[in-house]
């Protein structure tokens, strides 16, 4: 194995145990400093993120992932804010979820503890670094961070400041650690590293997920692709409508909470389609509809399969008409990713059965999909937006970064 990530492993696996001894007073102390330290050190991190946005722009970045790698001081007051909103939040550790008493006099508890060391692999997002520190941290973990080459100067000088201020407090610097080289060797390395690692998250495109699920010895958590659907029933207000699209699609396209595909209801279609249209022309967005929304809007492309699967990530979006809401829910959970969906209507039992029926970590009704956020969910942030099933599910704040032990208090039991 490459030594120098042996070594970030065992310098990580040592930290984990200190750092899962502090106190909650001395994590919040720390996550205030550094949120400070960030703000202090906001020309210079600003100055290594310009390095690596000309570096985008010279390789043909898409806009949506530009965007995404973009700090500004406004950006790096959020990060800020987000450990701020971490410390005030609860600590979950040492907390009893539950107790009972046996019948041959034992008590049996189960509270909960650090994981102990979480691996995050992550493309050119850099305040994913800050928020993945805050989350580990304050949970009692260590992290070690493998961000992509495009975000490497911002990221490094990022976790610089974090591990400066770490010291400076006398808390364990190895809380967080970067991985440098960006070899594909030493990433298939990282993924196998079961000796340090107790849990890996990746958090990026679909190629990137699907080849940590591939490769990974170390349990994975699997943060999924956005492919999220907006239906539009018969029943909606369809100005709300027109809003919630074109928040869901315009406001930040890169994320994977943005809206990719537009379900509607043939009943408002003729309406409603010229509307939603309008509004997002003044964003200069593609429309990709199906044979019958084409001949409602005949400037739409005609959409093939494909589309109907793509997160675009891009000023796009699919469109497709259905008969009623069992059709709209059958597309969408043919064709979503288990991400964000929302339905937009007035009808009561529609929108229930939207909720009870649609297959997704968040399911909306008459509210944008771009509020799938640890921030906006009030975690302070979140490590990823979980889309399996077992251990988390959507937005992860700190109980997801949580494992639990069983303790037993007895009085001289044996079986």
């Amino acid at each position: 194995m490459n030594e120098n990530l042996l070594e970030l492993g065992k310098n990580a696996k040592a930290a984990s145990r200190a750092v899962a001894k502090l106190s909650t007073n001395k994590k919040n102390e720390a996550l205030i400093a550094v949120a400070e330290a960030l703000i202090s050190n906001t020309e210079a991190l600003i100055r290594a993120n310009e390095l690596d946005m000309e570096n985008g722009r010279k390789n043909g970045m898409a806009e949506g992932l530009l965007d995404r790698l973009l700090l500004t001081p406004a950006r790096i007051e959020q990060m800020a804010e987000g450990l701020r909103q971490i410390s005030d939040l609860e600590d979950p550790i040492g907390e009893f979820i539950s107790m009972k008493n046996r019948p041959n006099g034992l008590k049996i508890g189960q509270k909960r503890v650090p994981i102990g060391v979480v691996g995050i692999i992550y493309e050119a997002r850099p305040n994913v670094t800050a928020d993945a520190f805050g989350l580990c941290f304050k949970t009692g973990n260590t992290v070690i961070l493998k961000g992509g080459k495009d975000a490497c100067n911002s990221n490094e000088a990022i976790v610089a400041c974090i591990r400066r201020t770490l010291n400076e407090m006398d808390v364990p610097a190895d809380a967080i650690s970067l991985i440098k080289d960006n070899s594909r060797e030493v990433t298939n390395e990282f993924m196998k590293m079961n000796n340090y690692l107790d849990v890996l998250i990746p958090r990026g495109g679909a190629g990137l997920i699907a080849a940590v699920v591939k490769n990974a010895t170390v349990p994975v958590i699997e943060t999924g692709t956005g492919n999220c659907h907006i239906y539009v029933d018969e029943s909606a207000d369809l100005q709300m409508a027109v809003d919630i699209v074109n928040n869901a699609k315009t406001q930040r396209i890169g994320v994977c909470n943005a809206a990719e595909s537009l379900v509607v209801n043939r009943k408002v279609a003729q309406k409603f389609l010229p509307m939603v249209k309008a509004k997002l022309d003044e964003h200069n967005v593609e429309f990709r509809g199906d044979a019958d929304a084409v001949g409602i809007c005949p400037e739409f492309n005609l959409a093939t399969d494909e589309d109907w699967g793509t997160e675009y990530l891009d000023y796009k979006i699919s469109v497709k008409l259905v008969d009623d809401i069992d059709e709209a829910i059958a597309h969408i959970n043919k064709y979503n990713t288990g991400h964000s969906e929302a339905i937009i209507t007035e009808n009561y039992e529609n929108s229930e059965k939207f909720l009870d029926e649609v297959d997704a970590a968040c399911v909306y009704v008459n509210a944008s999909t771009r509020f799938t956020d640890g921030f906006e969910f009030g975690f302070g942030a979140e490590i990823g937006i979980s889309t399996q099933k077992l251990h988390a599910r959507g937005p992860m704040g700190l109980l997801a970064l949580t494992s639990s032990k069983y303790v037993i208090y007895g009085h001289g039991q044996i079986r």
